[in-house]
């Protein structure tokens, strides 16, 4: 299991040490050498809605994964563990959730509610630990927990395989290498390196230097 970061792991102005590490490495260096300014991530204080609202935007756009968390949020007046567990089904689908993510929100919604996963503690959790609590709700696999981790928690040495960006993008510049040892060795700043080359992933496609936050 990997220690809890402090908050001062991850509160540092764009990422100064993390870029003079990953700077340093064979693999990576050419990439952070050309890295626009990221935004630093901060943990959020609502970590039940902010999965919540992960979970509503997957395989949306940004704009429409918006738009439908702000219809559910109006209808049911927030997006509370008791009022979704309370929410019709039908009603849940009808505001543009598919039934597969009717069925998540309503058992992570389960789940808060009787103590299953405890959303106020989880960021005191190691990140291995925050995996195994949620990972056995429906809908919730190891990459969204990851995702949780790094957007929701801040957590800053995380990196998902389950990712097909970051998988070959280590790939792309480590050819024929073992891609589990290339990452290692960014540790403790894993975080960081998947930022970047989601970063470059959109650079590559035509779209500018973005930050990752927004894919």
């Amino acid at each position: 299991m990997l220690p809890v970061p402090s908050p001062s792991d991850h509160l540092l102005p764009d990422h100064p040490e993390g870029r003079a590490f990953l700077a340093r490495d064979p693999v990576l260096g050419g990439v952070i050498a050309t890295l626009g300014p990221l935004a630093p991530l901060t943990p959020t204080p609502d970590p039940f809605g902010t999965l919540i609202r992960s979970v509503i935007g997957q395989q949306l756009s940004v704009a429409a994964a918006g738009r439908i968390a702000g219809r559910v949020g109006a209808a049911l007046g927030g997006v509370t563990p008791e009022a979704l567990s309370t929410a019709a089904p039908d009603s849940l689908r009808a505001l543009g959730l598919s039934w597969a993510k009717v069925r998540t929100v309503q058992a992570l919604s389960g789940a808060a509610l009787d103590g299953r996963v405890d959303f106020a503690h989880l960021g005191t959790l190691p990140d291995e630990a925050v995996i195994a609590a949620l990972t056995p709700m429906p809908g919730i696999g190891r990459w969204t927990a990851e995702m949780f981790l790094i957007f929701g928690l801040a957590r800053p040495d995380v990196f998902s395989f389950g990712d097909l960006i970051l998988r070959q993008g280590v790939e792309r510049l480590a050819p024929g290498a073992d891609s589990r040892a290339v990452v290692a060795a960014w540790s403790p700043h894993r975080t960081l390196a998947a930022r970047a080359l989601w970063s470059e992933h959109h650079a590559r496609q035509g779209r500018g230097r973005l930050s990752p936050d927004a894919q």
